[in-house]
């Protein structure tokens, strides 16, 4: 098993201040992966970020921000996102117990 680092002691620390953590944890990774897998699909078509921010009527910055650091984006935006890149973003609820087993982001081929 790996050594733990500063991240492991971390994430003990606040889990054990608030039981609710590990699943906000989970919820901010599963958001990064879909901003991950928009800008992945951004590349893919060879479109810069300025490109992507004038079709959402933004800024440059904005979408650099949205594809590194956006901890909590709203939804309005992450459609926005994915719209002007061509895609639709669908929401699928899974029960929680299938949820380690489910893809975060399943993104279809155009």
């Amino acid at each position: 098993m790996p050594e733990r680092d500063f991240l492991d002691k971390m994430i003990d620390k606040r889990a054990a201040r608030n039981p609710e953590f590990p699943r906000l944890l989970d919820a901010a990774r599963r958001r990064r992966e879909l901003l991950r897998a928009l800008a992945g699909q951004r590349e893919e078509q060879k479109r810069s970020q300025t490109a992507i921010a004038a079709a959402m009527e933004t800024s440059q910055s904005f979408v650099a921000r949205l594809e590194t650091t956006a901890a909590d984006a709203k939804v309005s935006t992450v459609d926005r996102y994915a719209e002007s890149l061509g895609f639709v973003v669908q929401y699928h609820l899974i029960p929680t117990a299938e949820a380690d087993s489910a893809p975060p982001v399943v993104v279809h081929a155009a």
